[in-house]
């Protein structure tokens, strides 16, 4: 009895003999505890892909970034990452709290190279915990439930540029982010938000927002 695949998976590897390769993942390469080679891998990352599922079952990913080593394992088969501010909508946050299960994962692009890991999340405000990362909003943790290398043969290689302005600094302060600054958003704004929109220069429209972001600040 499988506990990943159902009818249709069976179907699939059946027309496409791969029956015995998928008994092979779930039985001899998926695992629920990080080998030295997977911490370092994802201690070593400074963005991966975080699909959530909301409360109607709608699929949803994200991209969350931050400084190398964001992303931390604090046990065998847990990890923990910080949520920093976003566009106010917490959705990614809000489903892993309504329904727990998450994927998450992690690339490599400069020397292709993947890993997954599924499990279940949680949110986390623990004070020494967040201490160690200014800026962020609140922890999440993920207790592992499965984790597994995937062939990068598809990946592109990609050569990184440079970090995010953005990221928060030693103090927890980042720029106020080129969309707070539209004149559409000043209502909804905090007013924390509000106070800085003039620091950042004044409110501005969506073609001087389209602007912003062809230069890569938006």
């Amino acid at each position: 009895m499988s506990n990943y695949y159902g009818a249709a998976h069976r179907a699939l590897q059946d027309e496409f003999d791969t029956r015995r390769l998928a008994d092979l993942m779930e039985g001899g390469v998926m695992h629920a505890e990080f080998t030295p080679d997977e911490i370092d891998f994802i201690q070593s990352r400074d963005m991966f892909f975080l699909a959530t599922v909301d409360p109607s079952g709608r699929p949803t990913v994200s991209y969350k970034g931050g400084a190398t080593g964001f992303v931390r394992v604090a046990a065998p088969s847990e990890l923990i990452f910080p949520w920093y501010d976003g566009n106010g909508m917490f959705y990614s946050a809000g489903n892993l709290v309504e329904t727990a299960n998450v994927g998450l994962l992690f690339i490599d692009f400069l020397r292709p190279n993947r890993l997954r890991v599924h499990g279940a999340a949680a949110i986390s405000r623990d004070g020494a915990l967040l201490a160690a990362y200014p800026g962020a909003q609140f922890l999440v943790s993920v207790a592992v439930e499965s984790v597994w290398v995937n062939c990068p043969r598809y990946i592109h290689a990609y050569q990184k540029i440079a970090e995010s302005k953005y990221l928060p600094d030693s103090a927890g302060d980042a720029p106020l982010p080129g969309w707070k600054r539209l004149d559409l958003a000043q209502e909804a704004l905090t007013l924390k938000d509000r106070a800085a929109v003039d620091a950042a220069g004044g409110v501005i429209d969506v073609a001087a927002y389209g602007d912003l972001v062809a230069k890569g600040e938006g």
